[in-house]
């Protein structure tokens, strides 16, 4: 049985989550991409979309609330449709996946601190995804001078491990 998992993580903007999940312990692959939309749409709709990255993750070196706290280390889990100066539904924060295990872990995550009640950080189940075209994939490491909301100093936080 394979350790390999995924979920998908928004943060704002996907180019600066992307980069920096790309570097997390455990992490194999990143896909940025658009999650939980209202439309079916591959031409780059955002209706109802949050930006995000699809992660897949061995399970055995990476669990879940690892890469929540991850996520909780670049954003500011109080901000509601904002990070950084993107604002707009689709730079909500969210944690998505097909799997009730992972959702629950996330979960009891946020239920663990004691501002519970201010976190905006949505977590519900992936009822659509849409992957970013090529211009989208990889964008950081590729133009490493573009915008980023994600502090300098946490984007390399992990390239030194």
């Amino acid at each position: 049985m394979s350790s390999i998992q995924e979920i998908y993580i928004a943060g704002g903007c996907l180019w600066g989550v992307q980069e920096f999940f790309r570097y997390v312990p455990g992490v194999v692959a990143t896909e940025a991409g658009r999650a939980n939309g209202t439309s079916h749409s591959t031409e780059g709709s955002y209706d109802g979309y949050a930006e995000c990255v699809r992660i897949r993750y061995d399970e055995q070196v990476q669990s879940v609330g690892g890469l929540v706290n991850c996520l909780f280390e670049i954003i500011d889990p109080y901000s509601v449709d904002q990070q950084g100066i993107d604002v707009g539904r689709k730079y909500r924060t969210g944690i998505y996946s097909e799997h009730e295990a992972h959702l629950d872990a996330a979960r009891r995550f946020i239920d663990a601190r004691s501002d519970k009640d201010r976190i905006a950080v949505e977590v519900c189940r992936l009822t659509n995804y849409v992957s970013s075209d090529a211009e989208h994939q990889d964008r950081l490491f590729r133009c490493p001078d573009d915008y980023c909301h994600i502090p300098e100093t946490l984007l390399h936080k992990y390239k030194n491990l």
